[in-house]
């Protein structure tokens, strides 16, 4: 059988690893579900990895789930996580074979239902994977969510000629949806929202750390240098990194003992009713001054100031230049000098009032 070459569709490349899992704090107690896991998270899902660390560690949490749930007694809080295990385990594991044959029938004909044999099959590894996030992100339910979409779109952009398993192509789109999906809800205000803020955002107190251990000061022009990003990105970052959000609404007490939000003490944005009528009183006078200074202008300075100063929509040199018989540039000449003669005007009539430009 002729076999079809076409060119891999080349993911995302994921976000590098983020600090929380270099870091010594303990482990999140995140319930029984989690600690089924726990055998098999120590594995890490490299290219050629994947599908081996599954198969080996998949009847360990089958055998896990199945005996809590035949000793469990009485009434019991609902666990997520493990209720999802137990729909999960009972979708069976792929021969390469198996996995081949439908990913060339989905690859040919587009059929869903293979694709969905794809997905299903799949789902532990998008557990796995959670499971070593689980420090940066506390609900494990919406990594896994992340995850699941993230190995949607391999099995959709999977191509079976190249000879990689499935979960070797789908570990890196997993990954990357859910390092995206840390970084946007780390914090109600986006703190990474350009590549280098990104790459920051990950690592940044690693590499703190690795600078410290080879005795280096961890200053921020050797962080940049390190990281090949500009300084004031660093700056910017460990700022935002080293405080947490504070809402507006927060009530701050003042010397009088009254409590007053945040949000009340930011200066307005527009103009309040005495700074709108002290401008339009400004205007009406400025308006005025103008007029008693065309009074003084005689023959082509008042066409200029007319057409070119104080008109809404102003006509152009050359125009002038034409009406006038004369060249753009003496036209533009006529102007700076009128328009001198304006500045010193209204700067004689109202003082600092106007900055004439």
């Amino acid at each position: 059988m002729a076999t079809r070459k076409r060119k891999q569709s080349t993911p995302p490349p994921p976000e590098p690893e983020n600090d929380f899992q270099t870091e010594g704090a303990e482990e999140a107690d995140d319930g029984d579900a989690q600690d089924d896991l726990s055998d098999f998270a120590e594995v890490d899902v490299e290219a050629g990895e994947a599908d081996d660390s599954i198969e080996a560690t998949a009847e360990v949490l089958d055998d896990r789930i199945l005996k809590r749930g035949s000793s469990e007694t009485g009434l019991a809080r609902l666990d997520p996580l493990q209720a999802y295990m137990r729909e999960v385990q009972q979708h069976s594991l792929l021969s390469p074979d198996e996995e081949h044959e439908l990913a060339v029938k989905y690859e040919k004909t587009g059929d869903v239902a293979a694709a969905a044999k794809l997905v299903t099959a799949n789902l532990r590894l998008v557990v796995k994977l959670a499971y070593e996030y689980r420090r940066a992100y506390r609900n494990m339910m919406d990594l896994i969510q992340e995850g699941n979409i993230g190995l949607m779109q391999a099995v959709k952009r999977y191509d079976p000629y190249r000879g990689v398993k499935l979960s070797s192509y789908a570990a890196w789109w997993i990954r990357a949806y859910m390092l995206r999906y840390i970084l946007n809800n780390h914090r109600m205000v986006k703190i990474g929202t350009t590549q280098a803020q990104r790459k920051l955002f990950f690592n940044l107190a690693k590499e703190k750390a690795r600078l410290t251990a080879m005795g280096i000061e961890p200053t921020h022009d050797e962080i940049a240098k390190s990281l090949n990003v500009d300084e004031k990105d660093v700056v910017e970052m460990d700022r935002r990194l080293a405080r947490g959000d504070a809402s507006l609404d927060t009530p701050v007490t003042e010397a009088d003992g009254r409590s007053t939000a945040r949000i009340d003490l930011l200066p307005s944005a527009s103009e309040g009713p005495e700074g709108a009528t002290e401008t339009a009183e400004l205007s009406l006078l400025v308006r005025e001054k103008l007029e008693e200074f065309r009074e003084t202008l005689a023959g082509k300075d008042i066409t200029i100031f007319d057409k070119r100063l104080v008109a809404e929509d102003p006509v152009t040199l050359q125009q002038l230049g034409d009406e006038f018989g004369v060249s753009r540039e003496r036209v533009r000449q006529l102007e700076a000098r009128l328009r001198n003669r304006v500045g010193a005007f209204l700067k004689e009539a109202l003082g600092d009032a106007v900055e004439v430009t």
